[in-house]
């Protein structure tokens, strides 16, 4: 976290939040008061009328008869996902790509007792040199792999014999739609429904970022302790209408769970979840669109993923 102070050189991609004590009388009587409450703004600074009705807009709150806002100070860190706040994306409307997808290399692991994918030829450059005119060659591949690989999707077939698979699952579940990321305070690990409750997340792919990925290839990435979804919070995606759910964890459910309650929530319910995703960092809390579509496999339930984002001033 960093305080401003007159005289600091400021980037477009910086982000800043708002730290202020508020007292807010209502009509009816009574009153709320906060202090060191904290909130995005779009800018490096806002004037206590835009504060004020950023406060209502982000408690929803009724019949307010008057607000006072102390001792305000900006600071510039990541937003947080606060209701009601306008983020002001850079590019003036030019769309920005963020990959959120791990590569696949040969022999990595990806979860605990699966095997790595075996890369090879199917036809190599040297042996396709005698099929074709001189001077011309090509390569084909193949690859032998188990469905979990790197960043992937869950289908509800994953889960249910009689769920929707790969081939089944409609576009309109995994591409372009809007998204929100859920940030993690330090050290929180199980994501439940209260701390769910501040976003906005009918309708949207909601994508949890506990900073898991950092371990990635590591033999702490598996070793447990991960963020995961705990079966309230997953309940509470379902009636909130969300319509994708990622996390960039080794696993969204508790790998002790053997009920695996997430999984069960959430693909019951048709909701497709994308694990092992990475990069959410580079994302806003909304304003950005999101895709995860895989190859058209019938009979099959989970398979990788191509996982990115589009950044835009126009996406909702």
């Amino acid at each position: 976290m960093e305080v401003l102070t007159p005289g600091t050189v400021i980037s477009m991609s910086d982000e800043y939040r708002v730290q202020f004590d508020v007292d807010v009388a209502f009509a009816n009587g009574g009153g709320l008061q906060a202090q060191r409450f904290r909130l995005d703004i779009p800018g490096e600074d806002i004037t206590d009328d835009e504060l004020s009705t950023l406060v209502v807009r982000h408690l929803g709150l009724l019949m307010v008869d008057g607000v006072q806002i102390s001792g305000k100070s900006v600071v510039r860190e990541p937003h947080k996902g606060s209701r009601g706040a306008s983020v002001a994306l850079g590019g003036g409307g030019v769309a920005n790509l963020v990959e959120l997808s791990h590569p696949i290399h040969h022999g990595m692991i990806t979860f605990p007792g699966l095997p790595g994918p075996e890369i090879s030829d199917h036809l190599s450059r040297e042996a396709s040199r005698s099929r074709y005119a001189e001077g011309t060659e090509f390569h084909i591949g193949r690859i032998s792999m188990v469905a979990n690989t790197g960043t992937y999707l869950d289908t509800p077939s994953h889960r249910f014999a009689d769920g929707a698979d790969l081939a089944a699952v409609g576009l309109a579940r995994l591409v372009d739609l809007p998204g929100v990321v859920v940030r993690l305070p330090a050290g929180t690990v199980a994501v439940d429904r209260l701390l769910l409750a501040p976003y906005e997340v009918a309708g949207r792919a909601v994508l949890i970022h506990g900073g898991w990925d950092r371990h990635w290839g590591t033999p702490s990435y598996g070793a447990g302790g991960h963020p995961y979804l705990t079966a309230d919070g997953a309940a509470s995606l379902v009636e909130r209408d969300a319509t994708l759910v990622g996390i960039d964890s080794v696993n969204i459910d508790d790998m002790t769970d053997g009920a695996r309650s997430a999984h069960t929530t959430l693909l019951r319910h048709g909701i497709p979840i994308v694990e092992h995703l990475c990069g959410l960092d580079g994302l806003p809390p909304y304003g950005f669109r999101f895709h995860a579509a895989p190859p058209m496999v019938a009979g099959m339930g989970t398979f990788p993923v191509r996982a990115y984002a589009i950044l835009s001033t126009d996406a909702p």
